[in-house]
């Protein structure tokens, strides 16, 4: 019964939400699929709080300590799973690199990651989990608000390898001490099921993420192009194609029929609304990894830090 409500309130606010910015939240579609969602899980809530043997056992987040480490994962993993849906295209898209290219450009984050989480365990055995828990995320920020800086164009190592060296390091900082907190919040029996619900809560920031931080993007994006078409002298029919699909982002086909002085004015005016919309996601990424440096300093206290085997927990 936990999975079924889990999965139904779940996967109708995702869906409520995505289809928001092609529908509208008036549709009946789109505000039935909210309602399902909330409804299935708040529902999901109660049931689980009678259960003999919940899926989520919610006398868990009795201990504030626990509690504050999740909090801390679903603001911080949101932003994460955001950045790592809209960087790809930002690069694909805008930059003009090959796919190949774009996961290359990521390498140094995934490295700093593997290279560093021995050391950040080892910060956690001498000083533990609440200092570097409230510094990583704070470094994290720095790294989203250095993506807000690049424009279209220039070279990678100037505009985006700085961001994704700042973005790593703090990350590597946080997940070892973040892993920490979370098994040592619950008793040795409920390791495993602490783990659990900590990798899940992970993930699923960065589905609502993706959804809701993606209604923002097409937002921006479209307020910045219906500005940047307006000063263009384009025909009616090619402005209104260019509204009716601008869902697609920088995936906007280029019109047949067009001039090369109209078709590069769109392309251009495509790609700079674009990196607007991309400057605010990444803002709000920054505040988002702010905000969980704050849960922890409010919400997890410096005790019971010393590392527990077996570990592996946000990842």
């Amino acid at each position: 019964m936990g999975a079924l409500l889990a999965t139904l309130g779940l996967g109708d606010l995702v869906y409520g939400f995505l289809e928001s910015a092609n529908l509208g939240w008036t549709n009946p579609l789109v505000f039935g699929s909210l309602m399902v969602g909330f409804g299935g899980l708040i529902t999901f809530v109660f049931v689980e709080a009678r259960l003999p043997s919940p899926m989520v056992p919610l006398t868990l987040f009795r201990s504030q300590r626990f509690s504050g480490a999740n909090l801390l994962t679903f603001l911080l993993y949101a932003a994460i799973g955001v950045f790592f849906f809209l960087f790809p295209l930002n690069l694909i898209q805008v930059q003009g690199y090959s796919p190949a290219a774009a996961g290359i450009a990521v390498l140094p984050f995934i490295l700093l990651m593997f290279l560093l989480s021995r050391w950040a365990g080892g910060i956690v055995a001498r000083y533990g989990s609440r200092g570097p828990l409230m510094v990583g995320p704070l470094i994290a920020a720095i790294g989203f608000a250095l993506f807000s800086v690049p424009t279209v164009g220039g070279s990678y190592w100037e505009s985006f390898f700085p961001a994704i060296i700042v973005l790593g390091f703090g990350m590597a900082v946080t997940v070892a001490p973040l892993t920490t907190v979370v098994m040592n919040s619950v008793k040795e029996d409920r390791a495993g099921t602490a783990s659990g619900i900590n990798n899940a809560v992970a993930g699923i920031a960065g589905v609502l993420a993706i959804a809701v931080l993606g209604i923002v993007m097409v937002k921006a994006f479209s307020f910045r192009l219906d500005r940047s078409l307006a000063g263009l002298s384009l025909p009616s029919y090619v402005r209104q194609e260019l509204q009716a699909n601008e869902i697609k982002l920088a995936g906007l086909q280029r019109l047949a029929g067009l001039d090369p002085v109209a078709s590069a004015a769109i392309t251009e005016s495509v790609r700079e609304s674009f990196v607007y919309g991309f400057r605010i996601v990444m803002s709000i990424c920054a505040g988002l990894s702010l905000a969980s440096a704050a849960v922890a300093w409010l919400m997890i206290s410096p005790e019971n830090d010393r590392p527990r085997s077996p570990g592996g927990s946000s990842s």
